[in-house]
């Protein structure tokens, strides 16, 4: 790892993209607006479900067309999402609750509109946004993808030269709607369990010293539910940042003992979409959408424009030291 510098922003970041169904296209803001800051370059990337669609448009992009090209293809996927709005663009991004999704998609499936095993049609759907021969390139970011092997509950990290459509269908795979994705003789569900987004294994790979979490899932709620519906909701999301919280525990204590160079920032969605905690990842309203993808923009532009050490710029700081005390 290299040596933290108090350069803002930093020239070099890895990212760690968290998965939450729809609620990720409030990473595609951020991304775009780091693709903007032309002084930044891309180390590492992980991701799960969602997180790792958007690694993977990320990454691909940036070797094939640059920065413009990874824009391009962010862009180009989530705007087809919403067109789209459909129950298999929702498989695409992982939307579902562990235990929810059978209950809202229940009558879905019994009606036979989709069948959970013919996973090629998302297949396809993923080989058109990602060329997955140009992940090798030695122009592409690393990416840590993450799925979740069923045998043991552990989570399986794969990095370039083994990621496949394959494995981009078993990280985003929902289990009660969506057959275990097998790659070498071995059964995947959804990334999202076991590590959402691989963070541990991304401090130890990364050759810099900044990394930024984008938490999409809400760890706040003010409201004790009492529906169904609104009780499965509140159960996802604690589990889905339950594997996190523990990484980010580790992280820290790392920094205090072992690791002082490293900087871990975060960026979370919850902090700039009110009442985001009582929305579902399975949203795909254009209004919601739109409104995702432009806190995330607005939201990687406050962080690009703090100091070093996470306070407001100096010019902030002088403007405020200027005007007159309220009495």
């Amino acid at each position: 790892m290299q040596p933290r510098s108090n350069q803002w922003p930093p020239r070099r970041l890895s990212l760690a993209l968290q998965g939450g169904g729809t609620f990720a296209a409030f990473t595609w803001g951020v991304l775009e607006r780091l693709l903007e800051e032309t002084s930044i370059e891309l180390d590492t990337i992980s991701g799960a479900s969602a997180g790792a669609i958007n690694a993977l448009l990320l990454a691909s992009g940036l070797a094939e067309g640059g920065r413009e090209g990874a824009r391009y293809r962010l862009n180009r996927f989530w705007v087809r999402l919403m067109h789209e709005a459909s129950f298999r663009s929702l498989m695409l991004v992982g939307g579902f609750s562990p235990a929810g999704s059978s209950v809202a998609f229940g009558p879905t499936l019994r009606s036979g509109q989709f069948d959970p095993f013919d996973l090629d049609p998302l297949r396809q759907a993923v080989s058109r946004d990602i060329n997955f021969s140009v992940l090798r390139d030695t122009r592409c970011p690393k990416l840590l993808i993450a799925a979740t092997r069923i045998r043991d509950g552990r989570p399986q990290i794969f990095s370039n030269d083994a990621i496949t459509a394959d494995v981009v269908l078993a990280s985003t795979c929902p289990p009660l709607v969506h057959c275990a994705v097998e790659i070498d003789g071995e059964a995947y569900w959804d990334g999202g369990f076991g590590g959402n987004p691989p963070l541990l294994r991304l401090v130890q790979e990364t050759t810099t010293s900044d990394v930024l979490l984008v938490q999409v899932t809400p760890t706040r709620d003010t409201y004790v539910p009492i529906t169904l519906a609104a009780i499965d909701r509140r159960l996802d999301q604690i589990a889905a940042n339950a594997a996190l919280n523990a990484e980010v525990a580790a992280i820290e204590w790392a920094q205090a003992h072992a690791a002082p160079l490293l900087r871990l920032s975060r960026i979370a969605a919850e902090d700039s979409v009110d009442g985001l905690a009582q929305r579902s990842s399975t949203d795909l309203g254009r209004g919601f959408i739109r409104l995702l993808h432009r806190s995330g923009r607005e939201a990687a532009g406050r962080w690009l424009g703090q100091g070093a050490d996470g306070s407001a710029p100096a010019r902030t700081r002088e403007a405020a030291r200027a005007e007159p005390a309220l009495v």
